[in-house]
């Protein structure tokens, strides 16, 4: 056996944090313009709506689909450096494309609409990253380094909208250099920003990044992606097949989790809306607190599920993560008999309330600062009378939705890492870039699909329906994973190299 020396031990983590960071920035890269995108498109194009804005969101997840497998393929046979670089090029160029969007005379909406598939597309380097991780260490490691990813691309995806905020305070116009036909202000700085990190990422992954293979019981061995670094090691056993049940019923699983939770975070703005009469901006600005408080949630979560796994195992964690789930949305069911107030649409700006407002929500809608001016300019709040289901369907109380928050936002989590960590275990030691490329590319079409069914759903037949369909679905995964639980098992475990 090779032993590990301690030089190679600190640049393989040093390698592992440069991972790290760049799932980082590719969250930020999503989520740093995601609260400014609508202003900005009516701006640079007032031809664009609603559903176009839709696209542009999608486009991303389009995007990442796309590239995640050939990413991943790429890394399977070439140093990984390679395909980290010009993802995160691309990355950067998009984020300058997005800057300068309002610079064409027409059909600015489809430069924006590019730029930001662009951005998808660069972020394909997720795959490349977590086959990277799971390369890069031993099995007692795996979980620990899967979470601390997880953790990372969470931080991001809450950081992004902080620095958004910041941001703002350029305000519309900004300062232009009419040299560079650039307006810098709240919409191009951040784009701007990510940009900056995304060169300082490349930089690093000059300076710092190596590659380095370990097996699962943490020996070194040299791998195609060496390119020539570390060739005093072990050759790599790859002699056994990978389990592919096993492998399509963890893609199916993931698919599964991302899905409902793009569900979740879909349907959080029009369900508060429609229940409890909030405002646009009191929807935003609640809602937005509520996921913060899911996204700082989710990160002790990733903390604490490194160590729970070491005690319990992988497998029974994911089936209690998706456990949780199903409690969350099954507590989402409307089972009272109080109706939502109701939005009549004929009678301009005016609610109609079906019953007495319910004490536990006036500190909501009792805000000074939130309340409108006049009668003349209030906008209608209610659930749409054109939403037939608003008629005979029981609200769901605050304490409901605060607690489905709570439950979704411990289980989705725990779900995300145990899926990511029980993958890399089934695969072993061969090459993971184009497994890891498709589990991504099936979290991008569930982040894609999980939008339009509810939107859907929700519309025409209502929360009772949504929500039941969702727990039937998550119902379905539980009896999956019942069915392969006894093949999610690590390839050296499989194969009698290593004791479960």
């Amino acid at each position: 056996d090779v032993v590990e020396t301690q030089e190679h031990y600190k640049s393989r983590w040093r390698s592992i944090w440069i991972m790290y960071l760049t799932m980082f920035l590719s969250s930020v890269g999503f989520s740093i313009v995601i609260m400014s995108v609508w202003p900005y498109l009516q701006k640079i194009d007032p031809t664009a709506d609603a559903s176009f804005l839709g696209w542009i969101i999608a486009s991303y997840s389009i995007g990442q689909m796309v590239a995640s497998p050939l990413f991943g393929l790429w890394s399977n046979y070439r140093p990984r450096r390679e395909p980290l670089v010009v993802s995160t090029a691309i990355s950067v160029a998009a984020n300058c494309l997005y800057a300068y969007v309002h610079v064409p005379h027409s059909h600015n909406k489809y430069y924006m609409l590019t730029a930001r598939a662009l951005v998808g597309f660069g972020a394909g380097n997720v795959a490349v990253v977590r086959s990277y991780i799971a390369g890069a260490t031993s099995l007692t490691e795996r979980t620990s380094a899967m979470a601390n990813t997880s953790a990372c691309q969470a931080v991001g995806f809450i950081l992004g909208p902080v620095f958004q905020t910041c941001f703002t305070l350029i305000g519309e116009e900004g300062v232009t250099w009419k040299f560079l036909c650039l307006q810098l202000n709240m919409y191009t700085a951040p784009v701007l920003f990510g940009a900056l990190l995304g060169v300082i990422n490349i930089i690093l992954i000059f300076a710092i990044f190596r590659e380095h293979r370990v097996d699962d019981m943490g020996r070194q061995y040299k791998s195609i992606n060496s390119d020539g670094e570390g060739s005093d090691v072990l050759d790599q056993n790859t002699e056994g097949s990978i389990d592919h049940v096993a492998v399509v019923a963890l893609n199916i699983l993931f698919f599964v989790i991302l899905f409902v939770f793009a569900v979740f975070e879909t349907i959080a703005t029009p369900l508060t809306m429609d229940m409890y009469s909030w405002t646009r901006k009191e929807a935003v600005f609640y809602n937005g607190i509520i996921l913060s408080a899911i996204g700082i949630e989710s990160v002790i979560v990733f903390m604490v599920v490194k160590t729970l796994s070491k005690k319990t195992g992988e497998r029974a964690i994911l089936h209690a993560g998706l456990l949780i789930v199903l409690v969350g949305f099954f507590i989402l069911l409307p089972w009272g008999k109080k109706l939502p107030n109701i939005q009549w649409q004929e009678i301009k700006n005016t609610t109609i309330p079906r019953t007495a407002p319910s004490e536990m929500l006036a500190p909501f809608w009792s805000l000074p600062e939130l309340q409108p001016p006049s009668n003349h300019t209030a906008e209608p709040v209610g659930c749409p009378v054109t939403q037939s289901w608003c008629l005979n369907t029981p609200m769901i109380y605050l304490a409901q939705y605060i607690s489905s928050d709570v439950l979704i936002g411990l289980g989705y989590p725990v779900c995300n890492v145990m899926s990511y960590t029980l993958y890399s275990k089934v695969l072993g030691p061969k090459p993971q870039g184009v497994y890891m490329g498709w589990l991504t590319a099936s979290g991008s079409g569930a982040r894609i699909l999980g939008p339009v069914f509810v939107s859907q759903i929700y519309t025409h037949l209502g929360p009772r329906w949504a929500f039941s369909l969702i727990c039937g679905v998550v119902v379905a995964s539980l009896l999956l994973l019942e069915i392969v639980y006894k093949r999610l098992i690590a390839f050296s475990v499989r194969y009698g190299r290593m004791q479960e």
